[in-house]
């Protein structure tokens, strides 16, 4: 069953409308349509400050209001417009969130893994690694996976192995042995 408030979207480009990943539908919450979400966002209930979402289904993007939610446990719960009961909210199983860029507050001294992913990954020697394929955590620190000739793990160390992000030009700049 699918919301009459559903707008189907197609979204592409690497600008301020372009959709960043926030977390995915996980299950079902209960009778009356909630949904339980994973969520990327730290902490994560803070993916329910953000609307509206966009949720993958299929090859489309269709827009989705948040309209309650809360954290429970590791896990947040959400109740969408329009998804009122549990069969509306099993179509939209597994369904990836996302939101527009342009809805992320701006940082300072920070960035936003999206904003990494696909920038080239160059030694202070000038010697090109690769592009940045994905990000993901250890604990101890990021890790930037860069795939060029071969795939590196690089860990995210400030002023160590990371010298200079430059979103403009995109690039990041590393001390790293190219043969490592």
């Amino acid at each position: 069953m699918i919301n009459s408030q559903v707008e189907e979207q197609r979204i592409e480009g690497d600008g301020p409308d372009r959709l960043v990943t926030l977390g995915r539908i996980s299950g079902l919450h209960g009778v009356q349509g909630w949904l339980k979400i994973y969520s990327d966002t730290r902490p994560r209930e803070n993916i329910l400050n953000y609307s509206p979402w966009y949720l993958q289904r299929g090859q489309g993007w269709e827009k989705w209001i948040p309209e309650n939610g809360r954290r429970q446990g590791k896990l947040v719960v959400a109740k969408l417009q329009g998804c009122n009961d549990r069969e509306a909210a099993r179509e939209l199983m597994e369904a990836v969130i996302a939101v527009h860029r342009s809805q992320l507050p701006e940082t300072a001294d920070e960035f936003y893994w999206a904003d990494l992913e696909g920038l080239q990954v160059v030694t202070t020697q000038g010697v090109e690694l690769g592009r940045v394929s994905h990000l993901f955590e250890t604990g101890a620190n990021d890790v930037l996976v860069v795939r060029g000739d071969r795939e590196r793990l690089l860990p995210w160390i400030w002023e160590q192995v990371i010298q200079d992000v430059n979103l403009e030009q995109g690039r990041i700049i590393v001390d790293w042995d190219p043969e490592f």
